[in-house]
Formats: C-alpha cells, structure tokens, sequence
C-alpha cells in the first residue's frame, strides 16, 4: 500500500501498536498464547469493523482502509494474524446474509461482542482444491446435520462463529463442481462438545491453527448463509479480500525488514566504518525496497478494483504472490545484514522471518497462482 493512503488510520494504528511492543510478541510467540489484550483493544478501537457499515456499527470504509491497518500492525512488529479474519469473513454475512442475521450478528461483532475469526473451508484430502471437499451438511427437518473434518481453521479456539463450508450435493451428483456446496454460520460457544471436536496443532510460529472434527453437528437451518448450492461462490469474495488483506501484511512486513536491516547497516561498525557503506550490505536492502515499492502498488490496485466492485481474482492472487515473495527476500537479507543478531529473539528479526513465510503457502500457494495466470489470463492449457 502507499504509505500516504489514509494518514490518520495509519498513525493511529502506529500509537496503539506502540503499546505492543516486542517483547509482548515475543512472550506470546515463545508459549504459543493468543494476543487476546492486542485483539481486544485492536477491537476497542474500531479497527476490526472498518469494513462493516455503519448502520450495523462500524466504520463503513473501503478494503484500502483495513490493508492500512494490517500494514501498519506487520510494520510495527506485530502480527494481525490473531484476528484479520475479523474483518473479511463478516463479508460472507454482509453480502449474502439475510436481513435478520445481519442485524443478528453485524452489530454484535462490530462491537467486539462477539468474535467471528473462522473460516472453515480446508480438508485434509482436499487441500487447495475446494470443490473436493466432503464435509457433508444434511437437511434433517429444521437442522443441518454436519459430519466431517476440516484443517489449518485458525483461530477456531478463539472465535464465537465460523463460517462453514459444507457439502450440501455430493459433487459426483452436482451439474458442475463448484455446485452443490452450502455457507453455514456455525456458532462455535454451541457446538464444541456437541459434535464439535478441535484439535490445536502446533507449527513453527504463533498461528492459533487447528483441525476440526464434525461427528452429527447440528446447526440450525436459520443459520444457512444465502442459498443453499450456491456457498462456493459466496466465499470468492472473501477469498479475494483475505488475498489482499494478507498482500498488505506481507508489504507491512517487508517494511519492517527494510527498516531494520538499513537502521542497523547504519549503526553496526565492522574494520572501522559502517557495514551499510559496503555495497554488498547496502544493494541487497535498496532492491528489496524497490521490489516491496512495486508489489505495493498492486495490492493498491487490487484493493481499487475489489472496493469498486470489479472483478479482482488475478489481481489479489497477483498482489498475495508478489508481496510475499518481496516480504520473504526482505526478511533473508535483514538477517544476513544482522549476521548472528539477526538469528537472536531480542532483535524481533528470527520471529518475523518465520512468520512472514507462511504467506507463500497460505492463503494459496504459489503454484496455484501460477497456474491460475497460465490458464485464465494467459489461455494456455490446464494441467489439473
């Protein structure tokens, strides 16, 4: 994002992220802890509901406004990993919900009431390719009876409601693929312990992520989002948002790795002068700044295209790629310009090094985006 795009959100966010500074991360990420008093007063702010409009309590503003926000968090030192679904998955509600969940739900999670984090959709024998997922919803009278098994959901420990998705058609009996699968708004404080088993797994950063176990859950058909068949559509929207959203984390990152890594080639002397003044030290940390500047300015446009209601697919999967590959060769060169430091907790450097990695391969990896700018944008053949 540029850096002059909404100054007041972004000087705000640089304030209250002051009160969080390393060490608090560094505690969290060492016990593997959620950052509840950073979500909480993230909350309190308003900075969560940006994208919920106003008649429902929030701010009412565009998807530039949250990747402000994401950006300066990343940029700070933090992570919005905790809670940036807060803000795209309401949009399955808000853009296909009925008027009386949204007015149910909206103003509760504006508000900071309730906590809607996440975002059921990856199986363990489906991976990336959604329309193969089997967790399956049946309609038995007034209730949906959901079996089934799902993984990486992040935040599930930590959120009230999940959007869900289920197949409602088995895929074999569907006129396409993509048919036949159905949102449901699952309210998590209800359903662990009453056909909702999840399981913590742990990785090598602080993620919250975790696998869901489904045996005869039943949600009621009140809770169906939108029509049922028609739920894979209903969640490309998020998918887009989550994409640009997560591109503007990876450019925050990107900036905390450069200024770090000039700050300290400023300041760290070796045989008599400043490492920076060695070009070996100093071009590496100027090209990533180039690289970062340019992926950008993608996100830029992608969260322009998503906010004017345009279609935005190749875009956010264009800015996702480009900003992480610029996050990712930011954060190699800061630890090589930190040498030995830079593999040091107290530097904050090793930390944000492991979690800006994740961004590669979640939400959609590479190669996915790859293949989706071979076959759509460009024509040639599919290879799946």
């Amino acid at each position: 994002m540029s850096e002059q795009s909404h100054p007041e959100i972004r000087e705000a966010v640089r304030k209250l992220c002051a009160g969080f500074p390393g060490e608090y991360w560094r505690a969290l990420d060492r016990d593997r802890t959620y950052p509840t008093e950073f979500v909480r007063t993230l909350t309190e702010a308003g900075f969560l509901s940006v994208l919920i409009p106003e008649e429902y309590g929030g701010s009412g503003l565009g998807l530039s406004a949250a990747t402000a926000v994401l950006e300066e968090i990343h940029r700070s030192g933090g992570n919005g990993g905790g809670c940036h679904a807060q803000m795209y998955t309401m949009g399955t509600v808000l853009k296909h919900g009925s008027k009386a969940q949204k007015e149910a739900y909206l103003p509760k999670i504006a508000s900071g009431e309730l906590r809607l984090q996440a975002f059921g959709v990856t199986e363990p024998t489906a991976g990336t390719d959604t329309t193969r997922i089997s967790t399956f919803a049946k309609r038995v009278g007034d209730k949906y009876v959901v079996n089934g098994q799902k993984i990486w959901i992040s935040r599930a420990e930590h959120s009230d409601l999940m959007v869900l998705l289920v197949r409602t058609t088995p895929r074999e009996e569907a006129a396409r693929p993509a048919d036949g699968m159905s949102v449901l708004l699952v309210d998590m404080r209800q359903a662990v312990g009453n056909g909702l088993t999840i399981r913590p797994i742990r990785t090598m950063l602080n993620h919250a992520t975790t696998e869901l176990f489904f045996d005869n859950l039943e949600v009621p058909v009140e809770n169906l989002v939108g029509e049922e068949g028609k739920g894979f559509r209903y969640i490309l929207d998020g998918m887009n948002a989550e994409r640009i959203l997560i591109a503007a984390e990876c450019i925050g990152d990107g900036r905390f790795f450069i200024d770090r890594a000039s700050a300290y080639a400023k300041d760290r002397s070796v045989f008599g002068r400043a490492i920076g003044e060695n070009q070996g030290v100093q071009f590496p940390i100027a090209r990533n700044h180039v690289q970062l500047s340019a992926a950008a300015l993608m996100v830029d446009h992608a969260a322009a295209l998503f906010e004017a209601g345009q279609p935005c697919g190749t875009e956010a999967n264009m800015a996702k790629m480009l900003a992480s590959e610029a996050s990712w060769a930011a954060a190699d060169t800061c630890i090589q310009t930190h040498g030995g430091f830079g593999f040091a907790e107290e530097y904050d450097v090793e930390r944000k090094f492991r979690e800006t990695r994740l961004y590669q391969v979640a939400p959609i990896s590479t190669n996915l985006i790859l293949s989706h700018v071979g076959t759509h944008v460009l024509g040639m053949p599919k290879s799946f």
